[in-house]
């Protein structure tokens, strides 16, 4: 986990407030406030000071801070101690860690998008 193709990185930064659109062939953290829809064939990071209102979709993610929105990630999840998440989590692997509040329903299958029929509400 934490691959960055090239070694690169994009950091929205604490303080920072973006909405919009990311799609990155390389990993994302988020320290400040995002709200959109995000894409990376890397790792997401949600930093403790994180505020993510957004589809993700990613390779894997790390959640420290707060999420609201659904979740579509390849291989693994990792939601840490201060981590708040709110919406519906597809990962072939999910480590959950004393403290968090996770409120969603969860699949551990491939993070690929569900078809409608299989019942994930789309955030965003």
């Amino acid at each position: 986990m934490g691959k960055n193709v090239n070694g690169l990185l994009n950091i929205i930064g604490s303080g920072c407030v973006f909405d919009g659109v990311i799609s990155a062939p390389h990993s994302i953290r988020i320290d400040g406030t995002f709200r959109g829809k995000i894409q990376t064939a890397g790792t997401i990071t949600v930093g403790e000071t994180g505020q993510v209102e957004a589809e993700i979709k990613a390779q894997n993610a790390l959640v420290f801070g707060k999420v609201i929105g659904n979740m579509y990630v390849e291989e693994r999840v990792e939601l840490h101690t201060s981590a708040v998440v709110t919406g519906d989590l597809r990962a072939k692997e999910l480590v959950i860690k004393e403290g968090v509040t996770y409120n969603g329903n969860c699949s551990m299958k491939t993070g690929k998008e569900p078809p409608a029929a299989e019942g994930f509400a789309h955030a965003v």
